[in-house]
C-alpha cells in the first residue's frame, strides 16, 4: 500500500512538474504549467510527500521500487521549488510584496465585495470599488471581464478590484453584452465598454475620480475588448451604446489579451474558435470585415495612450509571442507600451488569487496605474 500511493504521488508531481517545464508534451504540458504555475508549493508538497513514502519503502525492503520513487519526487520537488523561486525573484524584483500565506489560504477568487453595485446601459451592471479615506481624486481603471466573450462576468474582477482600492486605484468592473448562439455582440460589447467609460467619468466625481488619470483594463478577451475599444476611441471610428461618446482613456491595459480574433478561429485552443464564431456570426472568411473591426491590431496607429501588456510565458492562448509582436507594432508606431512576461505562467494565471504569477501581475497594473 505504501508503494502504491507513493507511486501515485510520484506521478503526479512529476507530471506536472514536468509539463511546466516541457508545455509541447501532450496532455501533462497542458494541465503541468497550468498547476504548477499557479500551485508550485503545493505541487512541491505533494513530491515531498512521495519522497517520505518513498524512504520509507526504502526501509521496509522494497529497494528498487524504493530508489526509482526517491528520485522521481526529489526531482520533481526540487523542479516545483525552482519554479517558486523563479516567480519570487521576479515578484520581488517588480516590488511586490509577496504574501506567502496567501498562496495556500487564496487559492481561487476572494469573497469580497464590491463598495457599490450600479445599473448602466439599461440592465448591464458595473462593481465599483474604492479607496477609503481618499482625499484626492484617485486614479481609476474600468475593467473587463474574461470569458471569450460569451461567459463568465464582472465578479470574476473582485479580487483585482478589491486589491486595486485598497492600494489607492479605483476599479470599476462592468458588465458587457455576452455572445449566444444566433446573436452575436461583435457590435455591441464594444460598445458596452465605452459607455462604461462614459458611464465612469459621468459619476467621477461623485466616486472621487481623477478622470485625467481613467483607464481600460482587461482580462484575456477583457484585455483585448478594452484595447479595441480604447484605440477606436483614439481613432473616432468606435459609437458608445448609452448615447454621447466619452474622450479616450488616458492608458489601456491588456492582461494576456485577444490581439486579433481571427488568431482565435485559425488556432482554436480551449474552445477558442467556437468563441470567435459566437462573437462574430461566422468565420474570417465569412466576415472578414468585423474580425478587422474587433480586432485591436487593426487600430495600432501613431498617437495611441500608454499600453501595459501581461502575458505568461506559458500562455497556449495569448502566447508570448503574439503579445510580444503585438508589443513591437505599437512600439514601431511610437506608441509608450510596457509589456512583462510572467515565468511559469498559463493563461489567466491570476485565477488563482494567491499566486505569484497572481500578486506580481497586480503588482504590475498598480505600477502602471499609479
Amino acid at each position: 500500500m505504501i508503494a502504491l500511493v507513493a507511486s501515485l504521488l510520484a506521478f503526479v508531481a512529476g507530471a506536472l512538474v514536468l509539463g511546466g517545464y516541457v508545455p509541447a508534451i501532450p496532455k501533462a504540458g497542458i494541465i503541468g504549467p497550468v498547476l504548477t504555475g499557479q500551485y508550485p508549493l503545493h505541487v512541491a508538497l505533494i513530491g515531498l510527500a512521495g519522497l517520505l513514502l518513498g524512504l520509507l519503502a526504502l526501509r521496509l525492503g522494497l529497494r528498487r521500487w524504493g530508489r526509482v520513487l526517491t528520485v522521481v519526487t526529489s526531482v520533481a520537488t526540487a523542479g516545483a521549488v525552482v519554479v517558486a523561486g523563479l516567480q519570487a525573484k521576479a515578484a520581488y524584483e517588480a516590488g511586490t510584496d509577496v504574501q506567502w500565506a496567501e498562496m495556500f489560504t487564496q487559492i481561487a477568487y476572494p469573497g469580497v465585495r464590491p463598495d457599490v453595485t450600479e445599473t448602466f446601459a439599461g440592465d448591464l451592471q458595473a462593481d465599483v470599488y474604492l479607496p477609503r479615506g481618499a482625499s484626492a481624486r484617485t486614479p481609476a481603471i474600468v475593467l473587463a471581464h474574461a470569458g471569450g466573450f460569451h461567459t463568465f462576468d464582472r465578479g470574476d474582477l473582485r479580487g483585482t478590484g478589491r486589491w486595486l482600492a485598497d492600494h489607492g486605484v479605483a476599479a470599476i468592473a462592468v458588465d458587457y453584452r455576452l455572445s449566444a448562439p444566433g446573436a452575436p455582440t461583435w457590435d455591441r460589447a464594444p460598445q458596452d465598454f465605452v459607455c462604461a467609460l462614459a458611464w465612469t467619468r459621468a459619476n467621477a466625481a461623485r466616486f472621487n475620480l481623477d478622470v485625467d488619470r481613467l483607464s481600460m483594463g482587461g482580462m484575456s478577451a477583457g484585455g483585448g475588448l478594452a484595447l479595441n475599444a480604447a484605440y477606436r476611441l483614439r481613432a473616432g471610428e468606435i459609437t458608445s451604446s448609452c448615447g454621447d461618446v466619452p474622450p479616450p482613456p488616458a492608458s489601456v491595459v491588456g492582461f494576456y489579451p485577444v490581439t486579433d480574433v481571427s488568431e482565435m478561429w485559425t488556432r482554436n485552443v480551449d474552445g477558442s474558435r467556437n468563441a470567435a464564431v459566437l462573437y462574430t456570426g461566422g468565420s474570417p472568411s465569412e466576415f472578414p470585415g468585423r474580425y478587422r473591426e474587433v480586432s485591436p491590431k487593426t487600430f495600432v496607429r501613431p498617437g495611441l495612450m500608454p499600453t501595459l501588456l501581461v502575458v505568461g510565458d506559458r500562455d497556449r492562448s495569448a502566447r508570448p509571442q503574439d503579445v510580444t509582436a503585438f508589443a513591437r507594432l505599437l512600439a514601431d508606431n511610437g506608441v509608450p507600451v510596457t509589456t512583462k512576461i510572467l515565468p511559469f505562467a498559463e493563461h489567466a494565471p491570476d485565477d488563482a488569487y494567491g499566486s505569484l504569477p497572481a500578486q506580481h501581475s497586480r503588482q504590475i497594473l498598480l505600477d502602471f496605474l499609479s
